[in-house]
């Protein structure tokens, strides 16, 4: 009976991607609460859109924020996947249809140059892995209807996921200070996120690692290539059409991305 509900949320959740129309909550017919079910839905729908060709090219975290997790009850951050067609080129400009219910957000992203395969990768580990370091927004979006979400929604979601946007100068670890660089994220013009590195668990990196080993654990480690957005550093916020967004983060410059002025 599990299976079938599991294959049954999943099936929903592609359907609202086919579709483009938002569906129920699936923890309505999922167990309460139970973050192995909501992973399993979401393996499910990672495991077909890999047959349908999606090419996976790293990971996310979301739920990198303490208050957040306070508002949904748990006490640890959630992930999803990065395929590649999720990605957008710095300044691009894109549909807000590509992704329900739009929101933007700013983050740090690590880019792998070796695998991060090991037992217990630690942030020694992860340090030593990571090629280079860049801004980036990501724009979440919500299968769910109304954002209407808990933790069990937002998991078997691929952790929310839409699309990202990858700025073009790559920085070296060692000449940012990834937890006090501040961030300010604009949209028109006008100031609508701010926050800082520290916002993300303390810093980026216990993000980075706390990925590290759960893919290890699910065992698909993290490998050289991979792309690791490593969470908010400062509240989302919705988009609309004509929307420019353009975030700042000290020490790694900025990254924009406009929303077309017509539906396309």
């Amino acid at each position: 009976m599990t299976n079938e509900i599991i294959l049954e949320a999943a099936e929903s959740i592609r359907a609202a991607y086919a579709s483009g129309s938002a569906c129920k909550p699936v923890r309505d017919i999922l167990p309460a609460m139970s973050l192995e079910t909501a992973y399993a839905v979401q393996h499910v729908n990672t495991q077909h859109w890999i047959e349908q060709g999606r090419r996976v090219v790293g990971c996310k975290a979301g739920l990198t924020s303490k208050t957040v997790q306070s508002q949904l009850g748990v006490d640890q951050p959630d992930f999803g996947v990065l395929f590649a067609d999720m990605f957008v080129s710095d300044g691009a400009e894109v549909s807000v249809n590509r992704v329900m219910q739009p929101k933007v957000e700013a983050e740090v992203a690590l880019v792998l140059e070796r695998d991060l395969d090991m037992t217990l990768p630690t942030v020694a580990d992860v340090i030593r892995a990571t090629a280079y370091v860049l801004p980036a927004i990501e724009v979440v979006g919500s299968r769910i209807q109304n954002w209407d979400i808990n933790i069990v929604d937002t998991i078997a979601d691929n952790a929310s996921s839409g699309l990202y946007v990858l700025g073009n100068s790559p920085k070296r670890l060692e000449d940012v200070d990834l937890q006090l660089c501040g961030m300010v994220m604009e949209r028109r013009g006008e100031q609508i996120s701010v926050g800082a590195g520290q916002a993300c668990l303390g810093h980026p990196l216990n993000a980075a690692v706390w990925l590290a080993r759960t893919f290890v654990d699910v065992g698909m480690p993290l490998k050289a290539g991979d792309t690791i957005l490593t969470g908010a550093l400062g509240p989302m916020v919705s988009v609309a059409p004509g929307d420019r967004v353009e975030a700042r983060i000290s020490g790694l410059g900025s990254v924009r991305v406009e929303f077309a002025a017509e539906d396309q």
